[in-house]
């Protein structure tokens, strides 16, 4: 089961109001590919509070200097190490029966 915060229930709207970014930031966050909203059938962006949480780091780099692509880098080094971890510790609870 996922956590409350991964749920895309949030209207860019609200995501406007708690993050104090413009909607053109938000979407120009999506076209970097930097954050990924779903989309009902109707086209309108769904966010989950992790999303706010990633465009608030996101805000914060962005206030320090750090360009769009800078920041994707260090997202996708970010993710691959967490993916690495997953698969160890996938490997070693196997290996070792662990967590059963």
């Amino acid at each position: 089961m996922s956590s409350y915060k991964d749920k895309k229930v949030i209207s860019i709207g609200t995501v406007n109001e708690l993050t104090g970014l413009t909607l053109r930031q938000i979407r120009y966050y999506e076209e970097r590919e930097l954050i990924f909203p779903e989309r009902t059938k109707r086209g309108t962006r769904k966010y989950s509070f992790a999303d706010v949480e990633l465009l608030m780091k996101i805000a914060d780099k962005r206030e320090e200097g750090v360009q769009t692509y800078e920041i994707k880098e260090d997202m996708l080094h970010e993710n691959k190490e967490r993916v690495i971890e997953h698969m160890l510790r996938g490997q070693l609870n196997a290996h070792f029966r662990l967590n059963k």
